[in-house]
Formats: C-alpha cells, sequence, structure tokens
C-alpha cells in the first residue's frame, strides 16, 4: 500500500473525463471502486468533491488515497510528451500496440516520435524495435513510415518475409490508409481529388515540399482525396484524407494547396493576421493515420484503426466534433 498522492494534471490530459484519468494512470483500479473512493470523498480534484464524468484540466491536482500496489502496475493509455523522454522502449511500445500475431505489430505511434533516426535525434521508433528483437535474434522491420509530428496506425513486419508482403503492398498500392485532419477554412467542396505535381526543396528549416509544374526536375506526382466529415463555426473542418501515392508530406502540402492548411503544422501552417487562431486548442499538428487496411502476409485483409492522440481529442471535446461522425471501419 503507498501513501496518499497529489498527482498535477498534465497538459495532454486537458478534457479527459476523471474515470478515464485513472484508467490511465491506475489500471488495476477497477470502475466499482474508483466510485466508492469518489463517493466517500477519498479522491478529489483541487480539493472537492466530484464525479466520475467531471472532466479534468491541466495544473489541478487530483487525491489519491493510498490503493492496492497492483493498481499501478502498468500505465495504459495515451502517451505524453514526458513518456517519450522518460518511459523505456519496451513499455512505450507495449503501450503502443494495437494489434499483435505472428507475423505482424500494429501501433499506435504518438505525435512527437520519429520513425527513423536524423540529426539531433536521440530517439526514433526503429531504434526502440530493437526492444522486440525475437529469440532468433529477430528484430522487427519498418515497412513504411510516417512523419514525425504525425501520429496514429503504424504496421511493423516480425519477420523478413512479412516484410517483404508488406512492403510489396504498399508499392503495389493494395492498401487503404484513411487520416483524420483538421484544417483552417472549411472546403468549397464537401468532397474532391486533389492532383498535383510535389518536388523536395532544402531551406533553413529543413527539407520542404512544394507544389512543381509538370516536368519539373526531381518532381513526382501526388494524388489526395478528402471529404469534410464536420465544421465548427464555419472557420473549422475536419477532414478525412486518404493519400493514394505516398510522397513526403503529401497530405500537409495538398491541405495548403488547396487552401486550408491543417492546423498546428509546424512546416506549412502560416499564420494569418485576419484569421484568429482557436483559443484552447494546442499549436500541434492535428493530423492522425486514423485506419488502415492492408492484405495480411499470411492471407486475408488486415483492418486497424488507432485512437486519437490527447491533444486532437481535447480539440475534439473543445470544439463538439462528434468522433462518432467518422463511421465506423471494422
Amino acid at each position: 500500500m503507498a501513501g496518499i498522492e497529489h498527482i498535477t494534471v498534465d497538459a495532454d490530459e486537458a478534457g479527459m473525463r476523471l474515470d478515464r484519468w485513472f484508467k490511465i494512470h491506475y489500471p488495476g483500479l477497477g470502475f466499482g471502486p474508483l466510485q466508492k473512493l469518489l463517493r466517500s470523498g477519498q479522491v478529489r480534484v483541487d480539493g472537492g468533491r466530484v464525479k466520475t464524468d467531471a472532466r479534468v484540466q491541466p495544473g489541478q491536482v487530483v487525491r489519491v488515497p493510498p490503493l492496492d500496489v497492483d493498481a499501478k502496475a502498468v500505465k495504459t493509455g495515451p502517451i505524453g510528451i514526458k513518456d517519450l523522454k522518460h518511459s523505456d522502449d519496451g513499455e512505450l511500445l507495449s503501450r503502443m500496440l494495437l494489434h499483435e500475431d505472428d507475423k505482424v505489430f500494429v501501433l499506435n505511434k504518438p505525435a512527437g516520435l520519429a520513425v527513423q533516426g536524423g540529426s539531433g535525434l536521440t530517439r526514433h521508433l526503429d531504434k526502440m524495435l530493437e526492444a522486440w528483437t525475437s529469440k532468433k535474434g529477430e528484430k522487427p522491420r519498418l515497412v513504411h513510415r510516417l512523419d514525425r509530428d504525425t501520429s496514429g496506425v503504424l504496421v511493423v513486419a516480425r519477420t523478413r518475409g512479412a516484410a517483404q508482403k508488406l512492403t510489396a503492398a504498399f508499392r503495389e498500392r493494395d492498401t487503404k490508409k484513411t487520416y483524420w485532419a483538421l484544417v483552417k477554412g472549411v472546403p468549397r467542396k464537401q468532397d474532391d481529388k486533389i492532383s498535383t505535381w510535389l518536388v523536395k526543396e532544402q531551406t533553413e528549416d529543413g527539407d520542404r515540399m512544394r507544389i512543381a509544374k509538370h516536368g519539373e526536375d526531381g518532381a513526382d506526382h501526388a494524388i489526395s482525396y478528402y471529404r469534410v466529415l464536420e465544421t465548427a463555426a464555419q472557420s473549422l473542418a475536419w477532414l478525412e484524407m486518404e493519400p493514394y501515392t505516398g510522397r513526403t508530406h503529401q497530405l500537409r502540402v495538398h491541405a495548403l494547396h488547396i487552401g486550408h492548411p491543417i492546423i498546428g503544422d509546424p512546416k506549412y501552417y502560416v499564420d494569418d493576421p485576419n484569421w484568429d487562431f482557436p483559443g484552447g486548442v494546442q499549436k500541434r499538428l492535428h493530423l492522425h493515420a486514423r485506419h488502415i487496411d492492408i492484405p495480411h502476409p499470411s492471407g486475408g485483409r488486415l483492418r486497424v484503426t488507432a485512437p486519437l492522440p490527447p491533444h486532437m481529442v481535447q480539440t475534439w471535446n473543445l470544439l463538439g466534433l462528434d468522433m462518432e461522425n467518422g463511421g465506423d471501419h471494422e
């Protein structure tokens, strides 16, 4: 039995229901026992009594009475910035895991974690996968990528053979990847196809993609599809986006190209003095790889959906967007 704890709510947990907050911090504590602790006033927020559906905010302090050690045995739930800095590789990978079988891992990559190494990076997913090296000495293999600031579904092969088949599926475009994005403004068309040429250019802030002309040296053709799922006060739109091709930063550049950059994009969103950035929304990239449908190496199709990251959940709650409107991919 531990003593009384006073835990400060993190920025990534803004707007989270109290019962969900406990599920993340104390996964071994059941809903019934939590209700008893709340009714008796043993659990409090900023010194006051609360109910399970109360929503916590950054800086609030949650009083937690002594609990069984098992209640805090393994941390689960969304991975915050502090976790990326302090948790060990095996623990983080386990918390990311959405699906596992003898051929494939599917992870929910958190925003802020790079997939592969680069200049100045001390931690990246490819290196972390060494923690899951098999008894045969085989390390899981990446078969596609997500931008560092993009969260969501990432497929990892457990064997060399699985990697070959999965890589071929991506190369032959026998996959369907669905992303959710929050963009500035509302597109005139409810759904549309975006077709451009893209080329990479060097800038002071690193590599950046731009729209190119057909035939321009180094340019690649890029095709994306989008549809508007919901809007907020006609100033923001929640888009479902599908990249048909897989170019670097493709969806981010295409959103900018149609005049509706993704909220919080550090590379492609430009502040507009005539447009107020919505209050309470974190200036972090609002792009999430929501769902993937891909041939399984052993046959059939593998379909996996990833829950939104904390900063996007906070925004959806703030704007009153209904996550059920995204449809059920399963």
